[in-house]
Formats: structure tokens, C-alpha cells, sequence
């Protein structure tokens, strides 16, 4: 396994899919899991605990409202954390994201737009790129595939 998904709430799982997606995509393993920060932190600690033994390098949390769950995750290991804030109350995410991004120094969490797990799981491949000449050469060729795509919209209103 090399990245860790963990989602605050099982309402997180339409978000989080699309980061599944892109990371199967990719032919990246990784685990899926819901794990609140506030009403199971004893289990949080368990997974945690456990990134070593499972061969984990890049940790993905998603979470809404008090969005705790990246930074806590980020507070208990050196692994990159990437949080994923959702868009669920009456600020539309923007809760979320303030939550995530505003970390103190030290803890450090790299935070992708509102309810974008698809771009959580493309930064998570970059990473594991570093040491990884075949996933690179996958991300090069998605690349260029988004290349190729803006240059036909282009053209379609030319």
C-alpha cells in the first residue's frame, strides 16, 4: 500500500471516490478508511500507528465542517499529509478550508480545493513519482492528455 485514505465520515465517500478513481487510475494501491478525529481519535492513533508496517508514504484526509482530521493526522507522523476539505454546511466548505490550511508551523498539511480529492490524488502520485520512474512516466502522459484536450477546445471555437 502506498497512500492512506481516510475520511472523517462515511458522508465524505462521494468526495473520496473520485480521488479512488484517479488513484486506480494511476495503479496506485492505497486503503480507504473512516476515522473521525473527534469521535474515534483512539482508532485514529491505531492507523496511525500503523502507516510503517503498511508501507503508507502519502496520507490523503478528507473532512468537512471543523475539518480537524488532516491536521491531527499531520500531528502524529512526518508522512506528507494532503487534506481534502469538504463542502457539506452552511459556508459551502469554506469552514473546511480554513480549517485545513490554517495549520501552525510544524505541522504542516498541503491542502487542494474544496471537495477536489481527484487533485489530492494526482499531487499523492507526484510525490510517490519521486521515486518512481514508471509512475512518472504515467503522470507525463496525463499531462499531455490535458494538454491535448485544451488545445481541441481551441480549436472547436476558433
Amino acid at each position: 500500500m502506498k497512500v492512506a485514505l481516510i475520511m472523517g465520515s462515511k458522508s465524505d465517500l462521494p468526495v473520496a471516490l473520485k480521488a479512488m478513481e484517479m488513484l486506480d487510475k494511476f495503479g496506485v494501491p492505497y486503503s480507504a478508511r473512516v476515522i473521525s478525529a473527534h469521535r474515534a481519535l483512539d482508532m485514529l492513533t491505531k492507523c496511525v500507528n500503523s502507516f510503517e508496517k503498511d508501507a503508507v508514504k502519502v496520507v490523503i484526509a478528507l473532512a468537512g465542517k471543523a475539518a480537524h482530521l488532516p491536521g491531527v493526522i499531520a500531528g502524529m507522523t512526518t508522512l506528507p499529509v494532503i487534506g481534502v476539505p469538504i463542502k457539506g454546511s452552511a459556508f459551502l466548505g469554506m469552514d473546511s478550508l480554513l480549517s485545513i490550511v490554517q495549520m501552525p508551523t510544524g505541522v504542516p498539511v498541503a491542502t487542494v480545493a474544496v471537495d477536489a480529492a481527484d487533485n489530492a490524488a494526482i499531487l499523492a502520485c507526484q510525490i510517490l513519482a519521486l521515486n518512481s520512474p514508471e509512475l512518472k512516466q504515467k503522470l507525463l502522459k496525463y499531462k499531455r492528455e490535458l494538454a491535448k484536450d485544451v488545445a481541441e477546445q481551441d480549436r472547436s471555437i476558433q
